[in-house]
């Protein structure tokens, strides 16, 4: 569903049958976090979910106050991989381990 920001998101929900105007992010609901419509700005999770779709990644989402940016709140992220039971350092690309590459290149010259 599209988020206030105008991108896909898997985790956002919006409710506008018959007049409700209920909007809210299961990720960071399930987390016990509060969300509001700025976060989706910035937030990093539609772009992950676009780049990634392995089964085996979970994004633990907080919301804080990051150093660069002290007055503005922003979602922030914890990858873990179920599969690898590894901390996944870049979640666009994945651990490494999950979808490993079928072919090698093999240059000749």
């Amino acid at each position: 569903m599209k988020t206030p920001a105008g991108t896909e998101c898997p985790h956002f929900y919006g409710d506008y049958f018959r007049g409700k105007n209920v909007e809210e992010c299961r990720l960071l609901k399930a987390a016990g976090q509060n969300w509001s419509p700025d976060l989706c700005k910035t937030c990093p999770v539609p772009g992950i979910a676009r780049a990634n779709a392995c089964e085996h990644l979970r994004l633990n989402a907080s919301v804080g106050r990051p150093i660069t940016a002290v007055f503005q709140r922003r979602v922030q992220l914890s990858p873990f991989c179920e599969k690898s039971k590894k901390h996944v350092t870049e979640p666009h690309v994945g651990c490494g381990e999950c979808h490993a590459l079928p072919f090698k290149f093999d240059i000749k010259s």
